[in-house]
């Protein structure tokens, strides 16, 4: 049987991620550089092109020296936004109209007095900006029980989802919220802030997996939304994440005919056409 290797349909940059790009290369030629308040995306390789643009990464909003930032597509909480506008500084906002979708989502639940729950790695810019959001009336997990750490289980409660969270274990999670917490007089609002573009993603490599006999994700390893593709693709085939195609082993492929190939939303068009050349080549098809 001969070699097949097969690309998802849907791979390489998101809208959110193209758009970011976009806008602050842009900025970086016009402006002869830029600084990006954390990094703009989960990605090595990217990341290494926008230096070259002159795009630098400052941790904190102390350590800006221009008079410009750029924020990142992960977004940041209102109280960022006050430190950069306070310094009297151009902010330049790139964050994803997804992530923005589930800020103000987090703003209404607040305003609403609900204690806000986001399902997603709480160490994750993304997440802590959303949190930002709840002002100061929320918290971030991936395991419900956690709720009952806390000193009283709030009587309001509104569940939010990290976007490039795997809609199934969102739904898990909200089951296990419901167990939990649904008690006396409990009021459980539940917002869908899940990335359509990521479910589409991961639905589509999904579908390719299955039919894989072993199956590369491109992506930074930093990248959560590479990283849940990972996962997906784990449950059904021998699955191997990379980041770039120096890294693929050729006896990885001993006695694989379908090869399956996607990459994680940061990902840039170059560095999946490296691995699908050096797949080719080592595969001979």
């Amino acid at each position: 049987m001969p070699t097949r290797i097969k690309k998802a349909s849907n791979i390489g940059f998101c809208m959110g991620v193209r758009r970011a790009i976009d806008i602050i290369t842009d900025v970086a030629d016009k402006q002869g550089g830029v600084e990006t308040l954390g990094a703009l995306v989960h990605n090595q390789q990217v990341l290494k092109k926008l230096a070259e643009h002159g795009v630098s990464i400052v941790d904190n909003v102390s350590d800006i020296k221009g008079k410009t930032v750029v924020v990142s597509a992960h977004g940041v909480g209102p109280r960022v936004t006050e430190e950069i506008e306070s310094r009297g500084l151009t902010a330049i906002d790139t964050t994803c109209p997804f992530v923005k979708r589930a800020q103000v989502a987090a703003r209404k639940l607040a305003d609403a007095g609900f204690y806000t729950v986001v399902f997603g790695d709480v160490d994750h810019p993304e997440v802590k900006g959303i949190l930002g959001w709840a002002d100061g009336k929320g918290m971030a997990t991936l395991d419900a029980r956690d709720l009952s750490k806390l000193e009283e289980l709030p009587r309001k409660l509104g569940l939010l989802s990290q976007t490039t969270q795997i809609p199934k274990a969102f739904s898990r999670f909200v089951k296990d919220v419901i167990d939990i917490a649904l008690v006396k007089d409990a009021e459980i609002r539940v917002i869908d802030t899940l990335c359509h573009d990521i479910r589409r993603r991961q639905a589509d490599t999904l579908k390719m997996a299955k039919d894989s006999d072993i199956v590369f994700v491109i992506g930074g390893r930093n990248s959560a939304n590479t990283k849940h593709l990972f996962e997906l693709c784990s449950t059904v085939a021998d699955t191997r994440l990379i980041e770039t195609a120096a890294e693929i082993d050729p006896a990885w492929l001993k006695n694989k005919q379908k090869i399956g190939v996607t990459a994680g939303a940061s990902t840039d068009d170059e560095t999946i056409d490296d691995v699908m050349a050096r797949l080719r080549d080592v595969t001979g098809e």
